[in-house]
Parts: structure tokens; C-alpha cells; sequence
């Protein structure tokens, strides 16, 4: 039976009366589909001959006729054909892999494997910290690293606090520690808190650590879940954040 065939016996047997309206608009649309389906089957080209498999061959999958009657049928999405590729370390472990952030505050930023996600509601400025922060992740550390310029092949901390401070639009050009004392406004802030003395700086940006400290993947700028001891520092924070 064509597809042509297929849809008038569909219209005749539903009617469009004024009673039962509504169903039959919907038994219409179930016809039509079965027609689209069917008609995609029939102006389908002839397949090849199959060559014949051997015994342990794997079998092979529905055909586009069982699909149709049964979309249970389709295979599994997979990465690479109808899903997304997403690479994976085999040395990471099932803690590393999965997403954390230091509390159940809906302020907190996300830690994904060594990269963090910025809050939905983050301010742009904080968003932008993050972000610019996230593109110089595992750099080595490099004293006075980030200082002749922003971009640089290393950073040292003050040299990796400045670059995520002027991600957010927040500061023109990279500060030392001694300088992140005096910047901003005192005490910490909603968002960003600088933590600076003569000797280091680093920065809470949405509850998650931005340090260069030496952790089991050495030294360099990274994101930190745990707190760490703020004795001896002088507490600083953009106003407003």
C-alpha cells in the first residue's frame, strides 16, 4: 500500500466530526506519523546483498522497519557518533573526576577536575576572574612570573591573583603582594577576598582557593577545595564583591 493509500484510509476512518474533536485530531497526528515513517521506508533505496557471517559474528542491529514500530529499539547513544567525546585520564580517580565545591552554598563555584565553574548568579566581574583564572591553570610557578605582563609562560602568586583580578575587570595592571595589601577595600568580600602579605598572596573567589602552593601537582596556579590558615595576612576585597 503506498503512503498516499496509507492516509486516506487514516482520514476515513478517523472523521472530523464536531464531537470528539479533540481525540481525533490526535488520531490524525498518529496517523500521520505512522505515513512519514512509512513513506521513508518505501522511497528508502534497496540495501545490498548481505554477505554471510560467521558463527561468532555479532548480530546485527534492528532494522529501520523495527525502529519505527518500536523506538526502544535504538541503539544507545555513544561518544563520538550521536553523544559527546569527553576525555578522560586514566590515572584520575572517582573522586577527582566528579564535580565538588566546598559546601551546599548556591554561591559556591564548582570544582570539576581541576577546573571551576562560576556560580549562575556569579556578578560578571566574578565569572570573568574565573574564567581568566581557568586559562593559565597548571602553569609553573615563576618568581615575578606575570608581572612584565599579564601573559606570561609562568606566574609567581601575586602574578597569578592579578591575572584573575584583571579577567574580572578589576585591576589594569598586574600588583605584587605588597601592593594586593593596600587594594581594594579592607575585610573580605561576598564574592573575591585577597589575602596578601610581604611574602605571598592568594585569593576565595566564590569559595573555592586560588593559591599557587605546592599540592601533589606541584607548584603553580591552580584551584584549591580546602581553606588554608589566613594568620599573618592583610584581608582585601573589591567593593561592591
Amino acid at each position: 500500500m503506498t503512503a498516499l493509500a496509507t492516509l486516506a484510509l487514516a482520514f476515513g476512518h478517523v472523521g472530523l466530526g464536531v464531537s470528539g474533536g479533540h481525540e481525533k485530531i490526535e488520531a490524525v497526528g498518529d496517523s500521520l506519523a505512522l505515513v512519514s515513517v512509512r513513506h521513508q521506508l518505501e522511497a528508502a533505496p534497496p540495501k545490498a546483498q548481505a554477505q554471510p557471517v560467521s558463527e561468532k559474528a555479532a548480530p546485527s542491529g534492528p532494522t529501520a522497519a523495527e525502529i519505527a514500530a518500536d523506538p526502544s529499539k535504538l541503539p544507545p547513544a555513544s561518544a563520538g557518533t550521536n553523544g559527546t567525546a569527553v576525555p578522560h585520564k586514566s590515572n584520575l580517580s572517582r573522586a577527582e573526576i566528579f564535580a565538588h565545591s566546598r559546601s551546599g552554598d548556591p554561591d559556591a563555584a564548582i570544582l570539576l577536575t581541576g577546573v571551576a565553574l562560576a556560580p549562575p548568579d556569579a556578578p560578571e566581574a566574578v565569572k570573568g576572574a574565573i574564567d581568566a583564572a581557568n586559562t593559565i591553570i597548571g602553569r609553573p610557578y615563576i618568581w615575578g612570573g606575570g608581572h612584565a605582563s599579564f601573559y606570561s609562560n609562568g606566574y609567581d602568586c601575586s602574578g597569578s591573583v592579578s591575572f584573575a583580578l584583571f579577567g574580572g575587570g578589576l585591576i589594569p595592571r598586574p600588583l605584587t603582594s605588597g601592593e594586593l595589601e593596600h587594594w581594594g577595600a579592607p575585610g573580605p568580600g561576598k564574592w573575591i577576598t585577597v589575602y596578601a602579605n610581604a611574602g605571598h598572596t592568594f585569593a576565595e573567589i566564590a569559595g573555592l582557593r586560588w593559591d599557587t602552593v605546592g599540592d601533589e601537582q606541584g607548584t603553580g596556579p591552580r584551584w584549591h577545595l580546602a581553606t588554608t590558615s589566613t594568620a599573618g595576612f592583610v584581608v582585601r576585597h573589591p567593593p561592591g564583591l
